[in-house]
């Protein structure tokens, strides 16, 4: 669906997502998102291992784009997120897992799971998101 391919092209044209996470790949379905990088050590902390703001951002990120696959009109906004890290990684692929949970009016709840190159779940946290104000546009890369 194109909606689908507009989001995975706004997501890619922001500079975090392809300087800072070069190798970052999403695909998008109807209330599923998909988000992979492969470990770097720039992303570690002093112990040697991925830094949990980066966790957060790809749980964030899945969960996000879920929601957004549904609300075609407007870019939607996190209300509040929390996560659970449950194991630390240092190397390969880690592949974060979105998807819708609830949804009404003004209210979407998703949740999202990150997993290693082995599908061992790593971390997984759930969101609330809301409709915002700015309309889904090419200004915002919405393409």
């Amino acid at each position: 669906m194109e909606h689908y391919r507009k989001l995975e092209r706004m997501y890619l044209a922001s500079n975090v997502n392809t300087q800072l996470y070069e190798t970052t790949k999403i695909t998008i379905k109807e209330e599923t998102a998909t988000i992979s990088i492969v470990v770097d050590s720039k992303y570690f902390h002093a112990l040697g291992a991925i830094h949990g703001s980066v966790y957060f951002k790809l749980l964030d990120d899945a969960a996000f784009f879920a929601v957004n696959s549904i609300v075609k009109d407007a870019f939607v906004l996190t209300t509040s997120f929390n996560i659970n890290i449950t194991r630390p990684v240092s190397h390969g692929k880690i592949t974060a897992y979105g998807k819708i949970k609830f949804k009404s009016r003004n209210l979407f709840v998703a949740e999202s799971t990150l997993v290693d190159e082995k599908e061992r779940e790593i971390a997984f946290g759930t969101g609330n998101f809301t409709k915002s104000r700015v309309s889904l546009s090419e200004e915002i890369g919405y393409r």
